[in-house]
């Protein structure tokens, strides 16, 4: 038991005595941060002054690069497929024939249709020679006027269904892959290639509503697109009328050449929007600014001493940000250290 007690003591010796060397060691330490006074010595910290400069303000934004013209080519009537007149991929001219749906059937109505209003306009002849003669009544001849006008019609609409089996492109192009052959019965919901117009592209991209009143038609933008160097502009020509309420942005719409084919439709571009130059405009490193809970504040030296500043930004870059309230051209900015400081703390400002 002797030996027990002794084994206790001792521990509790050593606990004790590295408890007591703890304390006197971080006692010596924060001495060695304080003056005479008890004080810590001030704080060392860089400054830049504050100077006013014109700022190119521009936005990045993301949109999508659609076909000037695009459509599904399908035909207006149902029937075989007689030929096929184009080769897929290729460019074709605006009312060039595409395909030709074979038409016998109509051709047939149109002969018996023609032959019908022949007859009927003899008789709306002998009617009108009746007429004059007042052998027949005005009912007469009008019932034969309107059964003339009637095959006449009649003509004139399978005229028009026969017109319709020769489906031609609306605008010119370059045609994709077909989906049909050679006498493939379609329907109009048969689907038969796609048309895209490609020499000039449409960007369109969604920008913040606080940026609106600032965009106008006839405004350049630059855009790049995934896998090409180049750079390329476009010009806006059209703005929706209303910013949307769900995501409260507006959406515009730019015009590019595509002379060159390196741009294609459903591209994700990235969009650089020029909102124009700021005059005098008071820009900081980003770095410099720190959150707090109702904004954002910097700091400033001021005799000795750091002093907190609310200030308000408009834009930011990836290394500078435009302050419009809270600092003057003069200032001296803290550049460093800025996260340990508090107001009124004192400081020392490094010399160059």
């Amino acid at each position: 038991m002797k030996v027990k007690y002794v084994v206790i003591t001792i521990l509790t010796i050593a606990i004790g005595g590295m408890i007591v060397y703890r304390i006197t060691k971080n006692k010596s330490e924060n001495e060695k941060g304080t003056d005479k006074n008890g004080k810590k010595p001030p704080m060392s910290v860089s400054v830049i002054r504050v100077e006013p400069q014109d700022f190119s303000n521009s936005i990045a934004l993301s949109g999508s690069i659609d076909a000037n013209e695009q459509i599904e080519i399908r035909s207006e009537v149902s029937g075989i497929v007689e030929s096929i007149s184009f080769t897929e991929g290729s460019q074709v001219s605006k009312g060039q024939v595409l395909l030709k749906v074979n038409d016998i059937e109509l051709r047939a109505q149109l002969a018996q249709a023609k032959t019908k209003e022949g007859l009927s306009s003899e008789n709306e002849r002998r009617a009108k020679l009746l007429l004059q003669k007042e052998a027949i009544s005005q009912e007469e001849y009008d019932i034969a006027s309107a059964d003339f006008r009637t095959m006449k019609a009649q003509t004139q609409l399978i005229q028009a269904q026969i017109g319709k089996t020769s489906i031609r492109a609306p605008f010119s192009g370059k045609i994709g892959l077909r989906n049909i052959s050679p006498g493939t019965y379609v329907t109009p919901s048969t689907l038969i290639a796609n048309l895209v117009s490609t020499n000039q592209l449409k960007i369109t991209f969604s920008i913040p509503e606080k940026y609106a009143s600032q965009i106008s038609n006839g405004s350049e933008i630059t855009f790049t697109v995934p896998n090409v160097t180049d750079k390329f502009k476009a010009k806006i020509y059209a703005l929706e009328p209303a910013v949307e309420m769900a995501t409260r942005t507006m959406k515009i719409r730019a015009l590019t050449e595509n002379s060159s084919g390196k741009l294609l439709p459903g591209t994700f571009a990235t969009i650089e929007l020029s909102l124009g130059t700021i005059k005098n405009a008071i820009l900081i490193p980003t770095e410099v600014v720190v959150p707090v809970q109702d904004g954002k504040v910097v700091y400033i030296a001021q005799n000795g001493k750091a002093k907190e500043v609310k200030i308000e930004a408009l834009t930011r870059t990836d290394k500078s940000i435009v302050i419009t309230s809270g600092l003057n051209s003069g200032d001296s900015l803290i550049t460093t250290g800025v996260m340990s400081l508090k107001n009124d703390a004192d400081i020392k400002v490094k010399q160059k």
